[in-house]
């Protein structure tokens, strides 16, 4: 049997090379069918330290370009590229936000590219270990500034992560979702912030007030929270009536507000602006009067 640090074979004894004595054996070349199978994460970490590796190169070869040069943009092309795998990965982590991951991706490729730019390899950082907080940071900022349908102030949606990740732990550790007291007493914050933190994380999604309920058969929620408002039909009739008023005498407005709106009878209008009540009513008949005319409206 001979043994390759990268291949193992087995070659049969009679048909195996025999090297002369002074000279080493030869390495055997085996075709790609008589490779033995990998493991499951071997590939993936070949793969992780190819790319790295490649990162290295390019970087090294974009640091001595011109920026804004054909070759610059190239080489800056295929940096993003090799690493958009780095991309997908930390945009799998919000698969849950039920957004188009194609979108998230696309969001994450900016973080990446705002990383290749500020990126300086001379600082002895590895790239992944830079750029992962910028790609991740890009994606959070899109959904917390386009994605939902509500805006929330970013210290809200910020404790909303907090109150998210102690429900998690909390349900782990008492077999059962936590309450809001407990939760609250977790993150030493009181019950209401933990509420008004889970209404914020509904604002993602919007359902229609004329949707039909699921599962419970019961009608949309148009039809179960609107109700007829009876003041709604005098809302015209009262912006009219405010438009008239204010073309009377400042006396002739207070006496109908007096008479209709506080109630009086011409007798108490009489006794509280000083004047016979017979006065009263001819005042009211002449505002009547004037406020017919200027009413255009047919009835």
């Amino acid at each position: 049997m001979l043994t390759d640090p990268e291949v193992e074979l087995t070659v049969p004894a009679s048909t195996a090379p025999q090297a002369p004595p002074h000279e080493p054996p030869a390495p055997p070349s085996a075709p790609a069918q008589e490779r033995l199978p990998d493991t499951e994460e071997g590939p993936q970490r070949r793969r992780g330290a190819d790319t790295r590796a490649l990162t290295q190169v390019l970087f090294g070869e974009l640091k001595n370009l011109e920026p804004g040069s054909t070759e610059h943009g190239r080489v800056r092309a295929a940096l993003i590229e090799a690493n958009l795998p780095l991309v997908r990965y930390a945009a799998a982590r919000f698969r849950s936000r039920n957004e188009p991951m194609e979108d998230v991706v696309q969001v994450g490729t900016i973080g990446l590219i705002n990383a290749i730019d500020r990126f300086d390899p001379d600082r002895g950082v590895q790239f992944p270990t830079f750029a992962m907080p910028t790609v991740v940071g890009e994606i959070k900022r899109y959904f917390r500034d386009n994605v939902r349908t509500v805006h929330v102030p970013r210290r809200l949606h910020e404790l909303w992560v907090q109150v998210n990740s102690a429900t998690e732990d909390l349900t782990t550790a008492f077999g059962r979702t936590p309450t809001t007291g407990e939760i609250a007493e977790r993150l030493r914050i009181t019950e209401d912030e933990v509420l008004a933190c889970i209404e914020a994380g509904r604002s993602y999604h919007a359902t229609s007030l004329e949707a039909a309920q699921e599962g419970d058969g019961l009608p949309g929620l148009l039809d179960r929270l609107g109700y007829e408002d009876p003041a709604l039909d005098g809302v015209e009739h009262r912006d009219l009536v405010r438009h008239l008023l204010v073309q009377l005498p400042e006396r002739e407005q207070r006496i109908l507000l007096l008479r209709y709106y506080s109630n009086l009878t011409q007798s108490q209008i009489s006794a509280e602006l000083g004047v016979s009540q017979m006065h009263v009513s001819r005042l009211l008949a002449r505002s009547f009067a004037r406020l017919r005319s200027a009413n255009r409206i047919e009835a």
